[in-house]
């Protein structure tokens, strides 16, 4: 009698896994949760990087992947320029950053989500502008 090894079981990802979901999915809900973020202070936009740190490592070698590197940038860019906003409103500077950190998460999210419904990997997903 040979003994067998058995063999450990593939891992499979949301990618893969004929979950029914589409490959956009939760992507998508990323780029929704960063848009609801901005009516709730950030809060939305929190679970947003979670699933988008989670999920990154399936997408990995992905055109998706590019899109969760985006929004984690996103998400850690609009809190650092947040923070220097709520920190310079006593001097009347925040007034003006924190609007244009509004304005700028918003545009990001919504560039995300078109380039997404195209199934367009973003080119620099790493970058400061659009």
């Amino acid at each position: 009698m040979s003994e067998t090894t058995p063999q450990p079981e593939p891992t499979t990802t949301l990618y893969e896994s004929g979950s029914g979901l589409s490959d956009t999915t939760m992507p998508m809900v990323v780029y929704v949760l960063h848009l609801v973020g901005l009516f709730t202070g950030f809060l939305a936009g929190i679970v947003g990087v979670v699933l988008a740190y989670i999920n990154r490592g399936g997408a990995q070698g992905t055109w998706l992947e590019s899109h969760y590197t985006y929004q984690v940038s996103t998400f850690w860019i609009g809190i650092l320029f947040a923070c220097i906003g709520a920190v310079t409103v006593p001097v009347l500077i925040g007034f003006l950053i924190l609007p244009a950190v509004w304005v700028w998460v918003g545009v990001r999210a919504i560039t995300g989500m078109n380039r997404l419904s195209k199934r367009d990997a973003l080119a620099e997903p790493e970058t400061w502008l659009w």
